[in-house]
């Protein structure tokens, strides 16, 4: 257990992938609320009426690709359900990944062609990895709206908290997003079977 301590404190391992730097690309991110609370609304007669808390969410995932131009982000298609939101999240080539992102990707074998460290060889040539600090990236876009969205609850004395930590699957090819964005698009008509659907 002691490859799991850092600074003598136990850490949880990353679920990310360690051959992608999350520096472009689509992800499908799921994240949920703490203890899968009800507090961006709720379903009723097959439509989800929001919050006031899902309502301004709603606002910052519709204004992050405005606000995050420099990263070139879009996000497609989302939904916001009662304790959770699923979102696809699109990176495409900016300034902070088109050398990396790129040239990773040319390499056949990509799994093991990538490190945490600051450079690696792939097909003999030196490739500059990009894993810290951890900005410019998926983990920055998901961070930027956890936080506009708690800061709005504690403002507006709204009970309000996040799961510490989020779910993303990279999406390898249009099949896979149009099944995703399918999934999204009839979510909360299929919220009696969701696995985050909770009889509280």
């Amino acid at each position: 257990m002691s490859e799991n301590r850092f600074q003598n404190k136990y850490r949880i391992p990353s679920s990310r992938a360690e051959w992608h730097s999350y520096e472009g690309g689509g992800f499908f991110v799921t994240v949920c609320t703490q203890y899968r609370q009800n507090y961006f609304g709720e379903i009723e007669c097959g439509e989800m009426r929001l919050s006031e808390l899902g309502k301004y969410l709603a606002e910052q995932i519709v204004i992050t690709p405005q606000m995050r131009s420099d990263m070139n982000v879009e996000i497609p298609s989302f939904v916001i359900m009662p304790n959770h939101v699923h979102m696809i999240v699109v990176i495409n080539v900016n300034e902070y990944n088109a050398l990396d992102y790129n040239a990773v990707f040319q390499c056949r074998d990509a799994m093991h062609c990538v490190s945490t460290t600051t450079t690696t060889m792939c097909n003999g040539d030196k490739i500059r990895n990009r894993f810290s600090p951890q900005s410019k990236n998926l983990a920055s876009v998901v961070r930027g709206i956890k936080i506009a969205t708690t800061v709005f609850a504690r403002k507006n004395n709204i009970p309000f908290a996040w799961q510490t930590r989020y779910y993303d699957r990279i999406i390898r090819n249009t099949a896979e997003m149009n099944r995703i964005a399918w999934y999204i698009e009839n979510n909360v008509a299929h919220w009696e079977e969701d696995e985050n659907h909770l009889d509280v």
